[in-house]
């Protein structure tokens, strides 16, 4: 099974560990960086003959679309990352649902076709946007991280969606210590909800009998390469795999913010000089290709 490779495409200055210091109604005050960065990882993913699925922030899109409009020329998934980049858990479901609908019409008028995919800002999806996603059109979800141990507090909770059904076809019934992956079956494959949603989950590694984060994002750069690796093989070992990164990860010229807690410096700055030499090696030594394909075989 080929597992997915996925970019949440945003610049430096949306991301939430930012949030406490660049608002908002601020951002068409900064200068992108992004040009330069997705231009990189696609000639990165060509070079390797790699396919992805981009989730695309709606504001960056209607800045953008001519950028949007390569990625999906050149072969790959454009996807949903909602438009203002606002957790869900900060939402009401009427202005969540204004917040995904408009990044999605946004998206199919560039590139001509429907958007099937949908990932959270922060991972930070909720029992009651499952619903939502599906209501507004949308065929998969990719935001749920099924880990019992990880310090980001934004992770978003899945405890009430009942009956689910595995990629294998079978139907079960998981209780909400299940959901959050302590007993899980689906810790690493897709799965779909009761209301015909799917659900492409995050990877995770099981060590000494928990699950711990293992897709992407910081972790990739705060874990040594050979580890990292290492975790992936297993995964892979046993099914499907799912691996993120922002273009900003790549991007050790960034501006360095210092009004910001030290845990979220870390997270943001620790690794960037390594992550576009260790994302070569991952593409080398793993198969991927966006989430679409797996819905279309």
């Amino acid at each position: 099974m080929i597992s997915s490779l996925t970019i949440d495409l945003e610049d430096w200055f949306h991301v939430e560990n930012l949030k406490g210091v660049i608002r908002e109604e601020d951002w068409d005050t900064y200068n992108f960086r992004l040009l330069d960065n997705i231009n990189r990882i696609l000639n990165i993913l060509d070079t390797f003959d790699v396919k992805a699925t981009f989730f695309v922030l709606g504001w960056v899109a209607e800045k953008l679309p001519k950028l949007i409009s390569e990625i999906h020329e050149r072969g790959h998934e454009i996807a949903s990352h909602g438009y203002g980049h606002k957790l869900i858990h900060h939402q009401s479901p009427t202005a969540f649902k204004e917040d995904i609908s408009r990044a999605k019409e946004i998206l199919e008028d560039i590139i001509g076709e429907r958007v099937l995919g949908y990932r959270a800002p922060s991972f930070s999806i909720t029992d009651w946007a499952v619903n939502v996603l599906k209501e507004t059109g949308y065929e998969y979800d990719s935001s749920f991280v099924p880990a019992t141990v990880s310090v980001n507090k934004r992770y978003g909770r899945l405890e009430r969606i009942g009956v689910i059904e595995g990629e294998k076809g079978r139907r079960v019934e998981e209780k909400n210590e299940e959901n959050m992956g302590r007993k899980s079956r689906l810790e690493t494959g897709p799965f779909r909800f009761s209301n015909g949603l799917w659900e492409f989950p995050i990877g995770v590694l099981k060590v000494a009998g928990r699950t711990v984060p293992w897709g992407g994002g910081a972790y990739f750069r705060l874990i040594p390469f050979p580890l990292f690796r290492f975790g992936v093989k297993s995964i892979m070992k046993k099914g499907y795999y799912m691996f993120y990164f922002h273009p900003w990860e790549i991007d050790p010229g960034q501006p360095r913010i210092k009004n910001i807690k030290l845990n979220y410096k870390i997270r943001q700055y620790w690794g960037l000089n390594r992550a576009e030499k260790n994302l070569k090696r991952l593409l080398r030594d793993f198969d991927f290709g966006p989430i679409r394909k797996f819905l279309e075989d």
